[in-house]
């Protein structure tokens, strides 16, 4: 078997290689509350502890919470573990999204809209381009997300954006650029979360108000991990290469089948002089 000049035959060099490849373009990083993040506004309603693993948002009747990412993120991997306001949680929204900033801004939504004891949570889903949103999906979850902790994350590469609810794809936000359609890939974006009251909008349409005398209102936060590469050009080749496999395509029916109450590409109601570019 033909060896390099270091004495390693040439298979066991290649893996060595490639793993010490794969190593540099895919920085994985665990992260620390304290370090990853600042909480911006609610004064003691924000809250880290357990050393920095663990982070808690609360809304009363006074002010709602929240935190931002000292970091912004352009292209990766984002996951975080939340457990949602539990009990009457009608006309409270729990946000965790991406977002850059300015009137021409991208974003990445998730949004969780409360309801009354026993109804289920409206996951939203959304995407801005250069200001532009109005793209919204919404689900129902297949679990109850206030009684464990559930992880949440976003891929999102210069061809796609997957949303995954415990690693289960629930929407796909394909590049359509070719198209004429904006895609988010030039502004580096932070981490956001929130949690306020919306009893205007939230609960079915702003019928069902907030209830403060369940407040205050409490979702935590924890396992906070981003894969970003050392540079995002290697990344977009990383991730390129990532597609759904034939298990995961799988999934995404099985979920936008059963569990999607919402979908813009199918409202021609709304979209009376044709649905959006990227639908068709």
């Amino acid at each position: 078997m033909e060896s390099f000049s270091n004495g390693y035959s040439k298979p066991l060099s290649l893996t060595i290689l490639m793993a010490a490849l794969s190593s540099f373009l895919m920085v994985a990083s665990a992260g620390n509350f304290y370090q990853d993040f600042d909480l911006t506004w609610g004064d003691h309603r924000a809250k880290i502890f357990n050393g920095g693993q663990l982070l808690s948002l609360s809304l009363d009747k006074v002010s709602g919470s929240g935190f931002k990412s000292k970091n912004e993120y352009l292209f990766g991997r984002i996951d975080m573990q939340l457990k949602l306001v539990s009990g009457n949680s009608a006309g409270t929204v729990t946000a965790y999204y991406l977002s850059s900033e300015g009137p021409t801004h991208d974003e990445i939504d998730f949004e969780f809209l409360g309801n009354t004891t026993g109804d289920p949570y409206i996951l939203h889903t959304n995407v801005f381009t250069q200001g532009k949103g109005n793209r919204e999906q919404q689900f129902y979850l297949w679990f109850d997300p206030t009684k464990n902790f559930h992880t949440y994350s976003i891929i999102w590469d210069s061809r796609k954006i997957v949303f995954l609810v415990d690693n289960t794809p629930i929407r796909v936000f394909a590049n359509a650029e070719r198209k004429g359609v904006p895609f988010p890939k030039n502004q580096p974006m932070k981490i956001y979360s929130s949690l306020w009251n919306a009893d205007d909008w939230a609960t079915r349409g702003g019928l069902v108000k907030t209830d403060w005398a369940k407040a205050p209102f409490t979702a935590y936060y924890r396992n906070f991990n981003v894969q970003k590469s050392a540079t995002s050009r290697f990344l977009n080749g990383a991730w390129q290469s990532q597609e759904l496999d034939a298990y995961s395509r799988r999934r995404l029916r099985w979920v936008q089948k059963n569990f999607m109450i919402y979908n813009y590409c199918s409202d021609s109601k709304r979209f009376p002089q044709g649905l959006p570019t990227e639908c068709r």
